[in-house]
């Protein structure tokens, strides 16, 4: 064999890995002779790809091998020749000159961050290694811990016992002198741990941080919460444990919403964890905690709730109290409608406050604090007190602090305060109350009340008399009056704010208003008209004043519920006004002596959204309006308050111009001034509309049943209104600059009691039916001649002619017998010296309502119509419920019965 073909002598000391590095180093191919042979062929090949000199490869020069490292070694050389193992990059190599792609890439420098990787191709290349990712880590946490260390050693434990203190909040008159310091004092007193009953304390441990006594005072999950919200502009949270709500507490003076306040509150609350004892802590907070009517601390919550001291508490009230602790804005049963009118009621705070009670209870069983025997003892509410115990809030002054907080937090983002914000005090608000005109409105109540009201004579229909008013300027919306009720101490529902009573006809120019602005429809019923092809009236159209008269709709066809019953409308006293056969009178004439019929046919030919919209353009909440696809919307089943009747009037008097009523006119802090009124007017009707409105109401006063409000020399434009039963009477009445509502009604005035419903007011003051045009025009009358004592005399402005005559006067026709109509003799019109009492029934008649069936021995058979006695009390209810049902004998009568009055029938004033 040949010398050239002979095979190799296999290498010594690597194997067969061994002979391929050495294949894969040599420039021809060939595997590597073993170190330290002579003679061998592969000498003649001048040199590898791994040597270090030129071209070197596996073998150096002269020939030797170096010997073998393994394969970290190959990679580290690999990366120190800047290529890639397998690829040499020598000029002898595959690299080289003979071989390769180029120069030899020059050698990596040593860097701290190998980032982007040396050595690395493609997507490995920006791949970190496991040692800059763990580099990284580190270096972030020593920074955390780094930084949690300084915190920890800056921020110092807090003494709540001096922190926890709010500032009082000073009230003026609209003339800025001061009306009450109040709102902010610091009624509270600590007691020991020892003296705050065992069932208080873990309640609120049950309750808010089961974990207390084991976790380190914060809430890992409760913080990243927090910081989500601020982040992203949610409802920002507070501390979830104990000792945050703690190191809150202590630190009333900073309660901004920041993250730099977060981050040393989280410092803080795990210093106090660590240094300060459970007991402190929960000591210090069960002593700081708000829970609500101005009770800091258990010792003031007890006696503000239950008028005892706090070692007296039973189980069911501590579970109570914790309660509060989530807000008792939303949880006093007692209602906190100065803060939120629909939401904070009492009946809905009562529900939240027991359903919270239980829970608690619940949860100190199943944490083995309270024995299931001694739970089962407390399954309603405790027997809370009458939440004022603030002297200096007496009288109307705790109605009028109530409704001033209660604009400045409804309108907080325009006033920027808070509930919390306004708690913490330091404010200075200037009102818009005049103190004279409250005073003057207050004397005028009493007069009527002293003079007229007596419970000990009359105990049966005397007791639970109410009254509520209101006074707005006419030109700005101010609230310069109100009368909330006897004594804000006593009585704690603001009467001028809120009471559920409905408004009755005082309703009805706003049914007038809409046919003036948006016009009733075409009646024609024919489908290729336009559906809002409509015709404004005008103060001479005419409406039938018939009593029970059959509703319809628009175009005709009978108005029927969802039971097929039919609507037969009634006037008070069950007399029609106007001439048989038609008894068509116009509106001036039906406003004037109040017509029920007319003005619920009105509403349906106009529409009862449009209806709708022109109360809400007027000035009245949404949330107050009720039964609006009902045809007694139009006579007054809605509950709107005494202040939105009064702004809604005063939009008439302005001629149209829409002011919100409003309560603060300024806000200071010891910055300066933070929020100053600024008026927002919308023009609601055009002033022909709100004018003709008005000079109808002037009628009213001049020569119908508002005479008892006449001011001599004075333009008074006004409405009285009676409810269903005689359950509520108003009169609401305006001058050019004042606009003023006065109601009444009986209502139980004991606020626990959870079936309080509305009285009759049949026999009240001595009077056999009470009705606007008595006591509430009354009360008007002595307190407007008092306010505008010394304000000019100013005149409404002529109205110009509006609209055109629906209905109009037909031809003389001959006057049709007796046997004709539906009455044996005519009822004449009333003549102007006839008020609205005189169409009182006496006591001998039967008692009527809109939606209460005469009293009477008819059956109510269902069909609806008819003349027999019979009839539906709708009552109070929220909406009107037609399809009630019942025999119609005697007082109230049946569904749809053959009554009179029939379906919802009944008198208005």
């Amino acid at each position: 064999m040949s010398e050239h073909r002979r095979k190799p002598p296999q290498p010594q000391g690597g194997g067969r890995a061994a002979a391929r590095r050495g294949q894969s180093g040599s420039s021809s191919g060939r595997r590597a002779a073993p170190r330290g042979a002579s003679g061998s062929p592969a000498d003649s090949y001048g040199s590898g790809s791994q040597g270090p000199g030129p071209g070197s490869g596996s073998y150096g020069a002269g020939g030797e091998e170096r010997p073998y490292e393994g394969r970290a070694a190959a990679r580290r050389a690999a990366q120190r020749g800047g290529g890639r193992r397998g690829r040499p990059t020598g000029p002898g190599g595959p690299n080289g000159p003979g071989r390769g792609r180029g120069r030899a890439a020059p050698p990596a420098k040593n860097r701290i961050v190998d980032y982007p990787r040396a050595g690395k191709d493609g997507w490995r290349r920006w791949t970190p290694s496991w040692k800059l990712v763990t580099g990284l880590f580190i270096g972030f946490v020593g920074s955390l811990v780094a930084v949690a260390g300084i915190g920890y050693a800056m921020v110092g434990v807090p003494d709540v016992a001096q922190a926890a203190t709010a500032q009082n909040n000073v009230y003026l008159w609209s003339d800025g002198t001061p009306m009450v310091s109040t709102g902010g004092e610091t009624n509270r007193q600590n007691v020991n741990l020892s003296n705050i009953p065992k069932a208080m304390q873990w309640a609120v441990i049950s309750q808010e941080n089961k974990s207390f006594y084991s976790d380190s005072g914060i809430d890992p999950k409760g913080i990243a919460r927090a910081f989500f919200n601020m982040a992203t502009g949610g409802q920002t949270q507070g501390g979830s444990t104990i000792t945050q709500q703690y190191v809150k507490n202590a630190r009333l003076d900073d309660q901004s919403q920041t993250i730099s306040r977060k981050f040393k509150e989280i410092f803080i609350s795990v210093k106090v964890g660590t240094t300060v004892k459970k007991e402190e802590i929960l000591e210090g907070y069960l002593n700081s905690a708000y829970y609500g009517r101005g009770a800091y601390g258990i010792q003031a919550a007890a006696r503000a709730y239950f008028n005892k001291e706090a070692i007296r508490l039973n189980p069911g009230e501590c579970a109570f109290l914790s309660a509060m602790l989530k807000g008792a804005a939303y949880y006093d049963p007692a209602g906190q409608t100065s803060i939120d009118p629909v939401g904070a009621t009492a009946e809905k705070n009562s529900v939240r406050a027991l359903t919270q009670m239980q829970d608690t209870l619940n949860k100190m069983v199943e944490g083995k604090h309270l024995s299931p025997t001694e739970r089962a003892k407390y399954t309603k509410l405790p027997d809370w007190k009458n939440p004022r115990s603030n002297t200096q809030l007496t009288g109307q002054t705790g109605y009028l602090v109530d409704l001033a907080n209660s604009y400045l937090v409804t309108h907080s983002d325009e006033t920027g305060i808070t509930a919390d914000k306004l708690r913490l005090g330091g404010y200075t608000i200037k009102t818009t109350f005049d103190k004279k005109k409250v005073t003057k409105l207050e004397n005028a109540v009493k007069k009527v009340q002293k003079a007229n009201i007596n419970p000990k004579l009359r105990p049966k229909t005397d007791t639970h008399v109410q009254f509520g008013g209101a006074s707005v300027d006419a030109k700005t919306g101010a609230i310069v009056a109100i009368y909330g009720g006897e004594d804000a101490t006593r009585h704690f529902t603001n009467n001028a704010d809120a009471t559920g009573a409905q408004v009755g006809s005082t309703f009805k120019p706003f049914v007038l208003a809409a046919a003036m602005r948006d016009g009733v429809r075409d009646p024609s019923g024919d489908a290729s008209q336009p559906q809002d092809e409509r015709t404004q009236v005008s103060p001479k159209s005419r409406f039938s004043g018939k009593n029970k008269l059959k509703i319809k709709n628009y175009d005709g066809t009978v108005w029927r519920d969802e039971k097929d019953g039919e609507w037969l409308q009634r006037n008070d006293g069950n007399e029609s006004l106007g001439k048989p056969p038609s008894y068509m009178i116009d509106l001036r004439e039906a406003m004037q002596w109040s017509v029920n019929s007319a003005f619920v046919q009105l509403g349906m030919d106009v529409g009862l959204d449009k209806v709708k919209q022109a109360a809400l353009d007027a000035g009245l909440k949404e949330n107050s309006l009720t039964g609006t696809s009902f045809p007694a919307f139009s006579i007054g089943i809605s509950d709107p308050s005494a202040i939105r009747m009064a702004g809604a009037y005063a939009t008439f008097a302005k001629s149209g111009e829409q002011n919100d009523p409003f309560s603060v006119l300024q806000v200071k802090d010891k910055d300066g001034v933070i929020y100053e009124h600024k008026g927002k007017p919308t023009q609601a009707f055009e002033s022909v509309v709100a004018d003709n409105v008005t000079d109808i109401l002037k009628t009213v006063v001049e020569e119908g049943t508002g005479k008892n409000a006449r001011l001599p020399g004075r333009d008074v434009a006004g409405k009285t209104g009676t409810t269903d039963g005689n359950k509520s009477a108003w009169f609401v009445g305006y001058t050019p600059q004042l606009s003023t509502a006065i109601g009444m009604f009986r209502l139980d005035d004991n606020e626990k009691n959870k079936s309080r419903k509305f009285e009759e007011m049949y026999g009240t003051g001595g009077q056999d039916k009470i009705h606007g045009a008595s006591f509430p025009s009354e009360i008007w009358h002595d307190y407007m001649l008092e306010a505008l004592q010394d304000a000019p005399v100013e005149k409404f402005p002529k109205p110009e002619p509006i609209g055109e005559i629906v209905n109009p006067v037909p031809s003389p026709t001959p006057t049709p017998s007796a046997t004709q109509t539906e009455e044996a003799s005519p009822t004449p019109s009333p003549t102007p010296s006839e008020v609205e009492p005189s169409l009182t029934p006496s006591p001998s008649k039967s008692r009527c309502g809109f939606f209460f069936g005469c009293d009477g021995n008819g059956n109510g058979n269902g069909n609806g119509g008819g003349t027999g006695d019979g009839g539906t009390d709708g009552g109070l209810s929220p909406t009107p419920s037609p399809t009630d049902s019942g025999s119609g004998n005697g007082n109230g009568g049946g569904n749809r019965g053959n009554g009179n009055g029939g379906f919802f029938g009944g008198p208005t004033n």
